[in-house]
């Protein structure tokens, strides 16, 4: 749990008393590889928090699912979207490996809202950096080369080249796994 306090006050310091609070309110749930944490038209009850493993999210398809994006050791996870609007979601969120989460149901974030002085500050700050993090690839889909978003996934997210299988990184990408193939040789 220490972990998720110290992500919390790279944001904003947290005193004992609402840090409590909200520790209190922390649910641990452990999934095997290949579990899906949230299906396709299910409503999001939970804001996680991975303290071990890895989770990708993904659009099934008949042929193909398509991958749009990961989340690691460290991050929260969550079908947020889902989350805050209280509608189904029209993606999977599944595990890759074996993952720990620390999780918090919506009633009781609602509740630590209301009731610490930090939650609404941490809420806005959270929901900021997904914002950030969800237009950066956005805007790498629509400007970028796929050879380029390769390229960028060794500097900015180097993790993902080494635990994930190359069909999810084709797809996270948005090529095939064989022209991802194609682009590796050139970079080689």
């Amino acid at each position: 749990m220490q972990r998720i306090r110290d992500n919390f006050e790279r944001m904003a310091k947290l005193s004992d008393e609402d840090w409590n609070t909200f520790s209190s309110k922390l649910i641990r749930q452990e999934f095997s590889k290949k579990t899906p944490i949230l299906e396709t038209g299910h409503v999001e009850n939970y804001l996680s928090f991975i303290e071990k493993g890895l989770v990708r999210y993904y659009i099934p398809g008949e042929d193909n699912d398509l991958t749009f994006t990961f989340v690691f050791d460290g991050e929260f996870a969550s079908g947020y979207d889902s989350f805050i609007t209280r509608q189904p979601v029209n993606y999977t969120i599944e595990t890759l490996a074996d993952t720990i989460l620390w999780r918090i149901s919506y009633c009781d974030l609602q509740d630590i809202y209301a009731k610490t002085k930090i939650g609404n500050t941490l809420g806005r700050l959270a929901s900021e950096g997904l914002f950030l993090k969800k237009s950066k690839r956005e805007l790498s889909l629509l400007n970028d080369s796929a050879e380029q978003r390769y390229r960028n996934l060794f500097t900015e997210q180097p993790q993902l080249i080494q635990k994930i299988p190359q069909k999810y990184l084709a797809s996270y990408i948005g090529v095939t796994p064989q022209a991802l193939s194609r682009i590796k040789k050139r970079i080689y």
